[in-house]
């Protein structure tokens, strides 16, 4: 043996235990050496216990083994959906968004239909709705598409359920096929549908009671059989309390929803998004531009109340107007720019800043008080702000700005 427990014992005048290896046979013992003492407090003798270990070592390389083989599997499994997500032009790497996704990809194999997309403007409702049909049953079949809020009422109607030939004055005198009756065994998206005028939230309903259709002007039901997603950044509770949704509408669609996070809960994804719509639009530009460090910064530090398409609309902006390979100032001016145009708004009328110079003058104060929260010093605030060092300096003093 390579070791003896008894010696441990007798050295300690305590229990020990210790692996002791065995080398002729090759085997791991555990050993435990437990002392007996006489009156005198003296060790009278030594019980020792071995157990072979040798078995259970081998199991346990085994599992290990068994694990290692298994979080292979797993790491492969997960490159494939995420390759499969960027085919589908989705980012997705927080945690909430990936469990809207995986949601959604049930809701996809399931045929579900009738679901519900909540979520600030610009998250990806539009996205998600695609990402349910690509990955359903009838993902062969047509995904048709129509914003609830971009047609007069009249026109609305038409666009979805169709009409006969001279239902009313100025229509196609060969009659027109309905949205509903495009997405026949596909998938018919609803966006805004928060502002579907009430009359033709009574048609929906009553084609959610039997699966039928009638054209405008028409007699003929028209059996249509297709997957509904609907989307909405509004709150429906609220507009049902202000009877602008019908109640019986709401309940309908809202048992089963998604709700996508905002960007600026699902921080984890900003890198990659920002990345995503670089290499977008260096392809569609022709130009090989890349992000500084300290862009990254600034874009990781921003809370994009425009969500996605604010940030889409950002990389588009430095990307167009940078004369530089490497986005730095671009990045920076765009996001003042938008956050100058967001404080215009925001300034309330009153005594105090009724005033252009006195509200011109609380947009620089949130500017430099912005600019001094993400750099060191007067210079490099200056720098970013295409200003002189004692221009900032005395505009610092006049608004009582102190920089950490």
């Amino acid at each position: 043996m390579d070791k003896s427990v008894s010696l441990q014992v007798l050295a300690t005048k305590r229990q020990v235990d210790t692996m002791i290896f065995i080398k002729p046979t090759g085997k791991e013992v555990l050993s435990t050496g437990t002392p007996v003492f006489d009156q005198n407090g003296n060790i009278e003798m030594i019980i020792v216990n071995d157990r072979d270990m040798t078995q259970l070592n081998n199991l346990k390389a085994k599992l290990d083994e068994t694990r290692l083989v298994t979080e292979k599997y797993k790491d492969t499994l997960a490159e494939l959906s995420m390759a499969n997500l960027k085919d589908q032009l989705i980012v997705a790497a927080s945690k909430e968004m990936r469990h809207v996704l995986k949601t959604g990809h049930k809701f996809a194999k399931l045929g579900v239909s009738n679901i519900l997309l909540l979520g600030e403007s610009g998250t990806g409702k539009n996205l998600l709705a695609n990402f349910i049909h690509n990955n359903g049953i009838r993902k062969k079949k047509p995904f048709i598409e129509i914003s609830c809020a971009a047609l007069p009422e009249n026109l609305l109607e038409a666009e979805l359920f169709g009409y006969e030939k001279g239902a009313f004055t100025g229509a196609d005198p060969r009659g027109k096929v309905g949205l509903f009756e495009l997405a026949h065994e596909g998938t018919l998206f609803l966006d805004e549908i928060g502002d579907l005028p009430l009359a033709v939230q009574v048609k929906l309903l009553k084609y959610w009671d039997n699966q039928e259709i009638y054209h405008i002007g028409g007699i003929k039901p028209i059996k249509v059989d297709c997957i509904i997603i609907a989307a909405t950044n509004r709150n429906l509770n609220k507009l049902v309390n202000q009877g602008k949704f019908r109640e019986d509408l709401f309940y309908r669609l809202n048992s089963v929803n998604l709700r996508i996070p905002p960007l600026r809960k699902r921080r984890e994804d900003i890198s990659d998004l920002a990345h995503h719509f670089l290499n977008m639009y260096n392809r569609t530009y022709d130009f090989k531009k890349r992000f500084s460090p300290q862009a990254l910064k600034v874009l990781l530090s921003y809370q994009f109340p425009g969500n996605i398409r604010e940030l889409k609309n950002i990389i588009n902006s430095a990307v167009l107007m940078s004369e530089k390979d490497v986005l730095e100032k671009s990045i920076v001016n765009a996001i003042l720019e938008l956050k100058l145009e967001k404080d215009t708004l925001a300034i309330e009328y009153s005594e105090e800043s009724q005033s252009l110079k006195n509200q011109l003058l609380s947009i620089e104060k949130t500017i430099l008080a912005e600019a001094f929260s993400k750099y060191r010093s007067t210079r490099e605030v200056a720098g970013r702000l295409n200003l002189s060092q004692s221009s900032v300096v005395r505009k610092l003093k006049h608004h009582g700005i102190v920089p950490e």
